[in-house]
């Protein structure tokens, strides 16, 4: 089993966390019955799948706001081109920039794409969290090898610290 695929670890991929993900292999390999395992794996997948489309559709759909809201200001902008100006009071033409509708453009859609993403994790992380609690004995297993490797990973932590080892 490879270290990267390993879902106690999907969080530490980093190289210097390597002793950490072997360590968390090592607790799925000795803690774990093989069926925990595979679900385990199918509830990371089950969290990736909703995060994935959540991002892609809030993209979509921050991307149409912004194409409204730039039409709507265009309206405003033809509205007040169109409009008979008082003598006294002096209105700035309106006009649309091209910076106006990168800025519009792009953070809209980061913001749909942020939104619709941890909507589509919190509802994946639902959906695994119910996959592993569904049979009380793998969810029993589970949470008794989480306990083990966070207790070994404390352990270490501790002993890295205590030997003086750099804290940020």
């Amino acid at each position: 089993m490879s270290t990267n695929s390993t879902p106690f670890a999907a969080l530490r991929r980093d190289p210097r966390h390597a002793e950490f993900a072997r360590l968390a292999d090592e607790h799925m390999q000795h803690d774990l019955e093989e069926s925990d395992r595979d679900c385990l794996k199918k509830a990371a997948g089950r969290v990736s799948v909703p995060a994935t489309l959540g991002t892609l559709l809030g993209l979509g759909l921050g991307v149409y706001a912004a194409v409204r809201l730039r039409r709507a200001r265009a309206d405003v902008f033809r509205a007040f081109r169109a409009a008979e100006r008082p003598t006294h009071v002096v209105f700035a033409g309106g006009q649309d920039s091209r910076l106006g509708d990168i800025a519009t453009y792009f953070f809209f859609g980061l913001g749909g794409t942020i939104l619709g993403g941890e909507l589509g994790f919190m509802l994946g992380s639902w959906s695994a969290a119910r996959l592993i609690s569904r049979d009380p004995a793998r969810r029993g297993r589970v949470e008794s090898a989480y306990r083990k490797f966070r207790a070994d990973v404390l352990r270490r932590e501790a002993k890295q610290l205590e030997a003086g080892a750099r804290v940020f």
